[in-house]
């Protein structure tokens, strides 16, 4: 490979890992092309998964200031640059390791902190970003919801009363 086509690859990978929140190192060797397309697939959009070479990736990561991968730069070596919910690309990493003993998870960072494969399941065994969203909704529309029945209730209740119950209740100083 020529230097200008490697610095362009090592700028490639660099601006790859600076845009990204987390990045998942594996190993994906015994993996088919098909099983490769279904991986991608699972990720999602905000994910891209990348075949690397091993030598530039590590020039690239120390660009970018990412020691995590020291060491784990060995064999046919793929990164998941995650630039979305980390917590949803990395339940979908463990998932299919799960399923395709193939797939080695082997090291990671998450906003800038190193992570190991016992790591990277931890952060996949937290609530996605749209399972807290969908929970805090949830969460929000249950006591406005109580509200307009207490209010509806109010309501239904002064026109029961034409208007009398406001004016029976005594005024406390």
């Amino acid at each position: 490979m020529a230097t200008q086509t490697k610095n362009a690859a090592i700028q490639s990978i660099a601006a790859e890992f600076k845009e990204s929140s987390a990045a998942v190192l594996t190993e994906y060797r015994g993996l088919t092309v098909a099983q490769l397309k279904e991986l991608r697939r699972s990720l999602g959009q905000e994910t891209k998964y990348a075949v690397v070479k091993n030598t530039l990736t590590e020039i690239a990561a120390k660009e970018a200031g990412i020691d995590a991968f020291e060491g784990q730069l060995t064999g046919p070596t793929a990164i998941a640059f995650i630039k979305g919910d980390a917590v949803a690309a990395a339940k979908s990493l463990t998932e299919f390791a799960k399923s395709n003993q193939q797939l080695i998870i082997k090291s990671g960072f998450f906003e800038g902190s190193a992570l190991d494969e016992a790591g990277i399941a931890a952060l996949a065994a937290l609530e996605s970003r749209e399972h807290q969203l969908a929970r805090v909704a949830g969460v929000l529309q249950a006591p406005a919801s109580a509200a307009a029945r207490i209010v509806d209730a109010l309501r239904i209740k002064l026109e029961e009363d034409g208007g009398e119950a406001a004016e029976e209740a005594p005024a406390e100083a």
